[in-house]
């Protein structure tokens, strides 16, 4: 039987499905956004307005857009998109010089030769590392999306580009909503400081229906490079798959309250429920082994209707923290270890407002300590160990899955440059 706060947060997920209520979440942000607005953050140095250029057009590329030129401390000077009608799509809706919309798989270079100040990286993540180590190199701070890639090789890069950031004087940010969000950051807070005690077990879930458009191409001509483009997040090699595309919103949810990468894992996966096409599966169950014998369970669906999740639940001999993506967070806990928290709401939204402040102040107070990236190497590679152990129907290490430094291989012959 679900509890009360599950059942709650599955009907708050229903209604704020993260694909799926794009628009409404552009309209509500439309309507009022709670930002620090960036007069508050250096006095009058804070007038002045980040060039910034985005990298891939998509639909959410030119949603962010939006939130970035909504911001106030921000002007889009510059797009870049595989895809013309993409380039040219948030040109036409951010009014960007038809000279500086670039396209082909090289349009990110011709964007970084323009000389934005910062890229926004939301193209197909099988590509994040290359755009943003390009963009650090170029000189540029750089904004992304996550996952920030879609094999080891890409984690390591883009560990190395935050590096670089640091140590070229650049702002570096990876756009974790949750992370943003102050109900999550003091309840994991709470956590770290012994409310509930030493974590004994957990576990972590993301349930959704169909995610993905596209397949209508892909069941045309499934092998041809454009229509695999097109249609990424159906391509395990393009998106990394579901667990790591999508479900890195639970997995790192689970890696930050440990505060640890997990030592093994062993799983499995399946494509049985799902009715799009493409290459990714559709279910995938994994068990983490984490530092002093904490054990993690994890579970996911991309298919189906009726109960959407973004969870996770941690357990200690002194209280419980549940959270929940688009739901409510809280810790109940013995004595004085509970804690009320509250509900997340528009997280989806909220979480990427606060994120695009975050960055502007950043750049602004010259703090480029660069915090968010290692946490995100870390849930990466742990979506990444996870996939691994489910593919192989096998229990699999940490260190062998880093040793073996698997490069996912998209074959771009025959797209343009």
């Amino acid at each position: 039987m679900m509890s009360k706060a599950v059942s709650a947060s599955a009907a708050t997920q229903n209604s704020l499905h993260r694909r799926t209520f794009l628009a409404g979440a552009t309209a509500a942000a439309a309507a009022g956004l709670t930002i620090v607005q960036p007069q508050a953050v250096r006095g009058s140095a804070a007038n002045s307005k980040v060039a910034i250029g985005l990298v891939g057009c998509g639909g959410r590329g030119r949603w962010i857009a939006d939130l970035f030129v909504k911001n106030g401390g921000y002007q889009l000077v510059a797009t870049a998109d595989y895809f013309e009608d993409r380039a040219n799509g948030a040109g036409d809706q951010f009014k960007v010089d038809a000279k500086r919309r670039y396209t082909g798989l090289s349009g990110y270079k011709r964007l970084l030769d323009s000389k934005p100040d910062a890229i926004v990286v939301e193209s197909p993540p099988y590509f994040h590392p290359e755009h943003s180590m390009a963009g650090v190199e170029a000189g540029c701070h750089v904004y992304v999306a996550k996952p920030i890639a879609v094999d080891v090789p890409g984690c390591l890069t883009i560990g190395e580009a935050g590096r670089k950031a640091t140590e070229k004087g650049l702002a570096f940010l990876v756009d974790f909503q949750t992370r943003a969000n102050d109900f999550y950051r003091e309840a994991i807070r709470r956590v770290h400081a012994g409310a509930i005690g030493p974590i004994a077990s957990g576990e972590a879930v993301y349930y959704c229906g169909t995610t993905w458009g596209g397949d209508d191409a892909l069941k045309a001509d499934p092998n041809n490079p454009e229509n695999r483009l097109r249609a990424w997040g159906l391509d395990k090699v393009l998106s990394g798959d579901v667990i790591t595309e999508q479900n890195i919103h639970a997995l790192d949810v689970a890696t930050w309250i440990v505060n640890d990468n997990p030592l093994k894992a062993v799983g499995t996966c399946g494509k049985k429920g799902r009715v799009d096409v493409g290459t990714c599966h559709g279910s995938f169950a994994v068990v983490f082994w984490f530092p002093n014998d904490v054990i993690v369970s994890f579970a996911s669906k991309q298919y189906g209707t009726g109960y959407d999740d973004i969870g996770c639940r941690m357990f200690g001999p002194k209280g419980t923290l549940d959270t929940h993506y688009g739901g409510t967070v809280v810790i109940r806990g013995l004595g004085g270890g509970s804690y009320k928290g509250g509900n997340t709401g528009n997280i989806y939204a909220d979480g990427a407002i606060r994120n695009i402040a975050d960055f502007h102040a950043n750049i602004l107070k010259k703090d480029f300590a660069n915090t968010t990236v290692a946490p995100s190497v870390r849930s990466n590679l742990t979506t990444i160990l996870g996939r691994t152990a489910a593919y192989k129907r096998a229990e699999v290490t940490w260190d062998e899955v880093l040793r073996a430094n698997e490069k996912l291989q998209f074959d771009t012959k025959g797209l343009k440059a």
